[in-house]
C-alpha cells in the first residue's frame, strides 16, 4: 500500500482534471500526462528529457549520460551498438479497457548491414508515474543463418544529473553514492572495482564498503521486484525526495530462471534483458530470430522531505506483480509484436507431494527439456516461477502463456530437483499433481552446508560485514580482501560433527590463490590452496553390511578457463573443462570433469548463486574404515586461464552442499 505521505505528493492527487497528451515536435516525441513528461530525441532513439512534475530527473545529455532509460546491444560482429542514429518512429495512442488514456512511442532501427533490427516501445498511462517498457530483437537474414550470440541487451536510465544520491539493489543492500573526490582518489584494483579506503571522510567509504564495484549491487532473480536510485533530498531543486526504479513486474521473458543473478544498479538503473554475468546462458542469434521482451516498468516517485529511501522503494515494489495493469497490456498487444494477451493465458495450479524437511520449495516452468538455467535454445521460450506453499504443497503461478513447459521444483535442505517434462498448459485451466520423491543414495552419514543452490552458508558468505554500519553480506566486496593464507594457513580441513561452516569452509575453492588483481598479494599462493580434506568417523554399525558409499557434490558455480563465454571453443586453454578428483583415505575415487558450458565468472563478482549442478561419487566401503576417513576434494594444482582484463587468471569452485551416504 502507497503511503499518504508518497501518494499525496508524488501523485498530486488534489489536481481535478487528469490529461494524457502524445505529441510530435520536429526533434522528439514527446508523451505527458499530469506528474511525468518524456521525451524521444529523433536523432538518437533516447530519452533525453524526464521531469517529475518540476523536477529534471536526467539533465542535459553529457556525452553517455543525461539520457534514458534507452536501449542498447552486444550484438553486431564488432560488438555494442546502440540504435536509434537511423531509427524509423511511431506514435501510439488510445484508451484501455479500464477507460485510462495511454500515449506510445516506439523506435525502430535496423542494423544494415547484417539486417538486424533492435526496436524499444515506451508507453505512459494517464495517472502513473512510470513508463511500461518493451524491447524487441528480431534477425532476418538467410545469407547468414548465424551471426553471432546475443551477448547483451539491456536499457539504461542513464542521469547526469546530481540529484541521485544513494543506490539500492534491494531491501537489505543500499549504500550512498561515493563522492566525486573519493572516485578522483580511487584505486583500480580489479577490473570494475577500485579501492575508495583512502577517502576516510566519505559516505560510502564510512558505511559501506572501502571497495566499489557495481558487481556488488547484484541481486538473484527468484525474489527480486524493485531497484533503483534515490534522492535524499539535499540535491533536489525543492528539498523533497525521489526515486528512479525498475520494477520487475513481469519475468517471463528473461533467461535463467530464478537462480539467474545480475547487476542492477551503480549510477544507472539497468534493465540487464539478456547479459552473460555470473555465467548466465546468452542465445544465438540465428535466422529468424524474433523475440520481444518485457514488460518492465520504470517508476518515478516523490516524497516528502522525510520520506526514506526504503518508504519510496516500498511503492515502486507494489507494482512488481505480473496481473498489475493485465487490462492495458491486452489493449496494447495489437501494438507489440510476440505479446501474448490474457485469452493465450491462464494460471497453472498444481499440488506437489514434497519431500520431508522441505524448506522455500519453489516450482519453475521454462523451457521444455532443458535445465532452467540453460533455456536459450528456443527462441519462443518462456519462464514462471513461484513459492509453493511447504504446508499443502499448493502452487499458483498466474498469467502463463500456453504451451508445452518443463516443471523444476526445488526447496532448501533437499538435495536434487524434481523435474517434469511436457507438461501441457492450456487455457482450460486444468489442475495437476504431481509427487516428489527425493533422492537417495542410502543412510545419510553426514552433510556439509545446506542445499540452497548457494554458497552463502559458507565463511564470507552471506555473514554480515560488521566493520561498516550499513553490514553488506561479505561476499559483494571484493574477494581479496578475504586473505586465504591468513584464514586458512593449513589449508581447509573440516572435521564432521566439530568443525563450522561459516568458520571452517570457505565460499571459494581455489585452485591458486590468486596474486593478478589482488591488491594485497602481487604474488600467487599454492600451498594447501587447492587440495581441501573432509574428515569424519564412522561406526562398525555404521560399516557393517555396507558395500557402497556415496558422495554428493553440489556446486553453485564454477569458473573454468571459459569464464562467462560458456559456448566458446578455447583449444589453447588447458582448463575449459576442469578436472575434479575425489580422493578417499589416500585412493583416487574419480576425476570428473566438470564441462566448461557451466562457467561463469562468480565469485570474484560478488556472487554465491551462479549454475548450479552435481555430481554423485561411488565407491567400495572397502575404502573406508572405523574409526577417522578422510576425503581430499581436489582441484588441479595452479590451474589458470588467460585474462584480457584484470581479473585473477585462477580457476575455482564454490559449494552448494556435500552429502555423504552407504548402501
Amino acid at each position: 500500500m502507497v503511503s499518504l505521505k508518497i501518494r499525496a505528493i508524488a501523485l498530486f492527487a488534489s489536481r481535478a482534471a487528469a490529461f494524457l497528451s502524445a505529441t510530435e515536435t520536429s526533434s522528439q516525441y514527446v508523451l505527458q500526462n499530469d506528474d511525468l513528461l518524456m521525451a524521444v530525441s529523433k536523432s538518437n532513439g533516447q530519452v533525453v528529457q524526464l521531469h517529475l512534475g518540476n523536477e529534471d530527473l536526467l539533465s542535459s545529455p553529457t556525452g553517455s549520460t543525461g539520457r534514458g532509460p534507452y536501449l542498447d546491444c552486444s550484438c553486431i560482429p564488432s560488438g555494442f551498438w546502440t540504435p536509434g542514429g537511423t531509427a524509423k518512429y511511431k506514435l501510439l495512442k488510445g484508451t484501455d479497457s479500464t477507460g485510462t488514456p495511454w500515449g506510445g512511442v516506439v523506435m525502430s532501427d535496423t542494423y544494415a548491414s547484417t539486417n538486424q533490427t533492435l526496436e524499444q516501445y515506451w508507453f505512459l498511462r494517464e495517472g502513473e508515474t512510470g513508463l511500461h517498457m518493451f524491447s524487441r530483437v528480431a534477425y532476418y537474414n538467410s545469407r547468414t543463418p548465424f551471426l553471432r550470440g546475443l551477448g547483451e541487451l539491456r536499457t539504461l536510465f542513464r542521469p547526469s544529473t546530481p540529484l541521485w544520491t544513494h543506490l539500492s539493489s534491494s531491501d537489505g543492500n543500499w549504500a550512498p553514492f561515493p563522492s566525486s573526490d573519493a572516485n578522483r582518489r580511487a584505486i583500480t584494483v580489479q577490473d570494475a572495482t577500485t579501492y575508495l579506503g583512502n577517502a576516510t571522510s566519505d559516505a560510502y567509504v564510512q558505511q559501506y564498503s572501502d571497495y566499489f564495484t557495481k558487481y556488488a549491487f547484484s541481486e538473484v532473480w527468484r525474489d527480486h521486484d524493485v531497484h533503483g536510485q534515490y534522492s535524499d533530498g539535499s540535491t533536489s531543486s525543492d528539498g523533497n525526495t525521489y526515486g528512479a526504479w525498475l520494477v520487475l513486474n513481469t519475468r517471463e521473458s528473461y533467461y535463467g530462471g530464478p537462480l539467474h543473478s545480475d547487476l542492477v544498479v551503480d549510477g544507472i538503473v539497468y534493465n540487464y534483458i539478456v547479459s552473460g554475468h555470473h555465467g548466465a546462458p546468452t542465445p544465438n542469434m540465428t535466422h529468424g530470430f524474433d523475440r520481444t521482451f518485457g514488460p518492465q516498468y520504470y517508476h518515478f516517485n516523490k516524497g516528502g522531505p522525510d520520506t526514506t529511501l526504503a518508504e519510496l522503494r516500498t511503492d515502486a515494489a507494489q507494482y512488481a506483480n505480473p496481473e498489475w495493469n493485465s487490462e492495458f497490456y491486452d489493449s496494447i498487444a495489437q501494438y507489440v509484436p510476440n505479446y501474448a494477451p490474457s485469452s493465450e493465458r491462464t494460471t497453472f495450479k498444481a499440488t506437489i507431494g514434497l519431500p520431508e524437511g522441505a524448506k522455500r520449495p519453489i516450482a519453475v516452468l521454462s523451457e521444455n527439456k532443458q535445465d532452467f538455467q540453460l533455456n536459450v535454445f528456443d527462441h519462443s521460450s518462456l519462464q514462471y516461477w513461484a513459492d509453493v506453499d511447504p504446508e499443502t504443497g499448493v502452487v499458483e503461478i498466474p498469467r502463463v502463456k500456453e504451451g508445452v513447459y518443463r516443471l523444476t521444483v526445488y526447496a532448501d535442505e533437499i538435495f536434487g530437483w524434481f523435474i517434469q517434462d511436457d507438461v501441457e498448459i492450456s487455457t482450460s485451466g486444468e489442475s495437476y499433481q504431481f509427487r516428489w520423491e527425493p533422492e537417495s543414495a542410502g543412510t545419510e552419514i553426514w552433510r556439509i552446508g545446506i542445499p540452497d543452490k548457494s554458497a552463502g552458508e559458507y565463511k564470507h558468505g552471506y555473514a554480515p560485514d560488521t566493520s561498516k554500519p550499513l553490514q553488506p553480506e561479505q561476499y559483494r566486496a571484493y574477494w581479496a580482501k578475504y586473505d586465504f593464507p591468513t584464514d586458512f594457513p593449513d589449508g581447509v580441513i573440516f572435521k564432521v560433527g566439530e568443525s563450522k561452516e561459516a568458520e571452517d569452509f570457505n565460499y571459494i575453492h581455489w585452485s591458486v590463490f590468486p596474486g593478478p588483481a589482488n591488491f594485497y598479494r602481487a604474488q600467487p599462493y599454492y600451498e594447501n590452496v587447492n587440495n581441501w580434506t573432509v574428515q569424519f568417523s564412522l561406526t562398525p554399525d555404521q560399516l557393517a553390511d555396507a558395500k557402497t558409499a556415496t558422495l554428493t557434490v553440489e556446486l553453485a558455480g564454477v569458473k573454468t578457463a571459459n569464464g562467462n563465454d560458456k559456448w566458446a571453443s578455447l583449444p589453447k586453454e588447458k582448463y575449459s573443462s576442469v578436472p575434479y578428483t575425489v580422493a578417499a583415505n589416500g585412493r583416487d575415487i574419480e576425476t570428473w570433469v566438470i564441462p566448461s558450458y557451466r562457467s561463469g565468472s562468480c565469485g570474484v563478482r560478488s556472487s554465491v548463486v551462479c549454475q548450479n549442478f552435481g555430481k554423485k561419487f561411488e565407491f567400495s566401503t572397502d575404502l573406508l574404515k572405523e574409526g577417522t576417513n578422510e576425503l581430499i576434494l581436489s582441484l588441479p594444482f595452479n590451474a589458470t586461464d588467460t585474462e584480457t582484463a584484470l581479473l585473477p587468471g585462477t580457476i575455482y569452485l564454490q559449494y552448494d552442499a556435500l552429502r555423504f551416504e552407504l548402501s
